[in-house]
């Protein structure tokens, strides 16, 4: 069964078994450039995007994403499929001694992708995380099970993130976050020189009734010879980033 048949099915088995004790949510936004973790999704252009979440009261979740018009499959990893990406993730959220904790597990797929070379492989990557929050802050850790985003021989991969929610008034929420991206160095990474730092900072507006807008400014310090694609553009460069989201 296909990727897509499969999701599909996620999809209608979530909604069938929606109930008064859980929650069944979507969401479908665009954004200017799409970017994960500073790093360039879309080379700089606009990423059409939309989920679904289930969430039941006892703190578990499970959910799906996906976004349009990936480039860096091709451009950065070298294949000549993989267009875009579909997100799958479930968890358990709960609190404790006043802190609030969220685990769980991903996986970033690229359906069709054929990344194959002496640095690349399949882009599709697995990730367990874990976060803890005390009031506005979160801290939050991933890592990678298996090769990370088509990097070869880059089992073990960690990001971390350090953000914070700062309640303006009037709907507007101010967000600045700091992370820190590692890979090993392996045969896809053989300088070593793929890990990097990166940084937000983001101010969004609720209008109400679903309806949300976002503006970012997004740095890192990633090496430009690593994160220079086949075409010559560097991903990594800082930029702002606008996106217009609904939720219902």
């Amino acid at each position: 069964m296909k990727m897509q048949s499969k999701i599909a099915l996620a999809v209608l088995a979530l909604s069938a078994g929606s109930a008064a004790m859980a929650e069944l949510s979507y969401n479908i936004g665009v954004v200017s450039d799409y970017r994960v973790r500073g790093i360039a999704q879309t080379a700089t252009q606009p990423s059409l995007q939309g989920g679904v979440d289930y969430a039941h009261k006892n703190g578990a979740y499970v959910g799906v994403w996906a976004a349009n018009n990936i480039k860096w499959i091709k451009e950065f990893n070298g294949a000549t499929k993989g267009d875009y990406e579909v997100d799958v993730y479930g968890g358990y959220k709960f609190e404790a001694a006043g802190l609030g904790f969220d685990v769980g597990a991903i996986t970033y797929q690229f359906p069709d992708n054929d990344s194959n070379s002496a640095t690349t492989t399949n882009a599709t990557t697995y990730e367990f995380y874990g976060a803890v929050s005390y009031k506005m802050f979160t801290l939050k850790y991933n890592q990678s099970v298996g090769d990370f985003l088509g990097i070869r021989d880059s089992n073990g991969s960690r990001y971390w993130d350090l953000s914070a929610s700062f309640d303006l008034g009037n709907g507007f929420t101010l967000v600045p976050h700091i992370g820190r991206q590692t890979i090993p160095a392996n045969a896809g990474n053989p300088n070593g020189n793929a890990d990097y730092t990166d940084y937000a900072l983001t101010l969004t507006k609720d209008f109400g009734n679903g309806l949300s807008a976002s503006i970012a400014a997004v740095a890192t310090n990633a090496d430009k010879d690593f994160y220079t694609q086949s075409d010559g553009r560097y991903i990594a460069k800082e930029a702002v980033v606008v996106g217009l989201k609904y939720s219902f």
